[in-house]
């Protein structure tokens, strides 16, 4: 991959993250387990995204998995 792909690459990732972390400020009625699944799911899905090279199913699954986890943590 080219150093400029990488760079946008990296960019969207960081845009992406803000936006969710923003979006996540508008959870302030949800419970702690609903709280936490929120979370595990968006940090599911970056991290799928960034193991699989930005495959949608890879995003897809990995909020999957990201937000089982934080349903279990959140407990």
């Amino acid at each position: 991959m080219r150093t400029n792909q990488k760079a946008i690459r990296k960019y969207a990732l960081g845009v992406f993250a803000a936006a969710m972390l923003l979006g996540l400020g508008g959870c302030a009625g949800m419970s702690g387990q609903d709280k936490s699944t929120a979370i595990g799911a968006g940090v599911g899905a970056i991290g799928g995204s960034v193991l699989t090279g930005g495959s949608a199913i890879g995003t897809v699954g990995g909020a999957a998995v990201g937000g089982v986890i934080g349903h279990e943590v959140g407990k």
